[in-house]
């Protein structure tokens, strides 16, 4: 049988990696394969950029090779497969490991070199948003789909209120959408728990239980439960995401704590119930009660912010987003949409942080006009422009901006002007998150879904303008290959990141 286009792809990636054997673990994101890597020495990282169907590589604490949306599931689920393992687990050592062949001794001590400054900046914060990743990444699918559900049953549900349509059948179709979104929303907590266990190395199925303690699910609401700090009735709830979250890492250390001592034969009976005991005690009497007031502030603190800064504060979000996802620091956000969602019904922030792939749609269309003749740029645009439009930048990021430098920072601009749109017009939200560009208008909440559109254009025009005037390389308008621009694409990566 002939290789698929996707087993050729992990088989490559694996041969620029240094082997299966130097691969600890492989996930996978919308558009990225990411990978724990032993030894970043045999990492050959100019071998995989050139790999065809490679639009880009991010260097974090993990390895990071962008191939975009659609194809990433495929190729993460064949590197998985080559090894005989499932995402996430690990690869086992006995795994043939091929090493990188041709390299010179500088080149080498080069690559152990940077392995050493990656590990020094290995710092607590960067693994903070590795974990916020790995807890949220696996759910995005069932936040799309499920958005996507919820949005439409919105609109059927303004529909029969507007009187556009009626029937006992339109209702009860709104009716049975409600409850397959609400199958994600109405019990994300254990989602996240069960996900947090997973992360931190707790018992999966004590995260899940743990996190279903934050609903309160048995109290007489008749006599509620007291918050042991203000003597207000406790509610189901309370501390939402961020509490799940800390509760979770609390019961990883106890649970961990608990087996040194707890003799094996007693263990699977003692461990789990002093740990539940413990946890959900701590969970319910201070951890909801602070964790609350940590989400109840943090959210009222951005709503401020974006009503009091309007134009200015969508400005500078929509502008800096960019940067953010470059570097991975969007994941820290994640807890922040989903605290607004439950709290307010829609998150503020990413109608406008959403304005960022917009400005790099209008940046990547100013290039494929005055760059016509460079059908390799042209060609990478074609394929990666249609998922832009649709919210998923990152191949327009690294196969088409960020390599010719001057377009990144343009695209950026046209972010900032669609923010700078939206935040002018004031309270428009998204009541689910995971999609962004176009997919993201059926989840605008309360009909705003116009403002978003004309964000959206000015992002585009904004972009565009931008690009069109200042952003075009000279060289890139001839045709030329685009690795003639490394040394830019270096320089301009470089002044980003000092």
């Amino acid at each position: 049988m002939a290789e698929t286009k996707e087993q050729r792809i992990a088989r490559q990636i694996y041969e620029q990696v240094g082997g299966m054997g130097n691969v600890d673990s492989v996930i996978h994101c919308m558009t990225r394969v990411r990978m724990d890597i032993k030894d970043n020495a045999k990492v050959d990282l100019d071998g995989l950029k050139k790999i065809d169907g490679v639009m880009g590589i991010v260097e974090d604490d993990t390895l990071q090779v962008v191939v975009g949306p659609g194809t990433v599931n495929k190729v993460a689920n064949q590197m998985v497969a080559m090894a005989g393992v499932r995402l996430g687990d690990k690869i086992p050592a006995g795994k043939s490991a091929a090493t990188v062949s041709g390299r010179s001794e500088a080149e080498k001590k080069a690559a152990a070199n940077k392995a050493e400054l990656k590990k020094k900046n290995n710092t607590p914060f960067k693994r903070v948003l590795k974990d916020i990743a790995n807890i949220f990444v696996p759910l995005i699918p069932a936040f799309v789909g499920a958005g996507i559900i919820g949005g439409i049953a919105s609109i059927f549900g303004n529909m029969l209120v507007a009187e556009t349509i009626s029937g006992a059948n339109w209702e009860n179709s709104v009716v049975v959408l409600n409850i397959i979104k609400n199958g994600l929303f109405l019990y994300l907590n254990v989602y996240v728990g069960i996900n947090a266990a997973k992360v931190f190395g707790a018992t999966e199925g004590l995260g899940g239980v743990v996190a279903g303690i934050i609903y309160l699910p048995g109290m007489n609401i008749e006599a509620p439960l007291t918050n042991i700090f203000t003597g207000a009735p406790m509610a189901g709830g309370q501390g939402g995401i961020i509490g799940v979250i800390f509760a979770v890492y609390l019961l990883s250390l106890v649970e961990k704590s608990l087996r040194k001592v707890i003799p094996d034969s007693i263990d699977i009976i003692v461990t789990p119930t002093i740990s539940l005991l413990t946890i959900g005690l701590v969970t319910i009497f201070l951890i909801m009660p602070v964790a609350g007031a940590v989400s109840t502030s943090l959210v009222g603190a951005i709503t401020w912010v974006l009503n009091v800064g309007g134009a200015f504060a969508g400005f500078v979000l929509g502008t800096l987003f960019l940067p953010m996802v470059m570097f991975g620091l969007h994941q820290i956000l994640t807890p922040i949409h989903i605290e607004m969602i439950s709290s307010q019904g829609m998150t503020l922030l990413l109608p406008i942080l959403a304005m960022a792939g917009a400005g790099q749609v209008g940046a990547s269309i100013a290039l494929w006009v005055k760059c016509r003749k460079n059908k390799q740029l042209t060609n990478m645009i074609k394929g990666s422009l249609p998922v832009g439009i649709l919210g998923i930048g990152e191949p327009l990021i690294y196969a088409v901006t960020l390599p010719l430098g001057r377009p990144f920072i343009t695209a950026c601009i046209g972010g900032g002007i669609g923010g700078a749109v939206i935040g002018l017009f004031g309270g428009i939200g998204a009541t689910a998150i995971g999609p962004s560009g176009v997919a993201l208008i059926p989840l605008i909440a309360n009909g705003q879904w116009w403002g978003y559109v004309v964000g959206l254009l000015a992002a585009y025009a904004g972009g565009f303008a931008a690009t069109y005037l200042f952003g075009v390389p000279k060289a890139a308008m001839e045709p030329t290959e685009l690795e003639t621009y490394d040394e830019e694409k270096e320089l301009v990566t470089e002044s980003i990141v000092g």
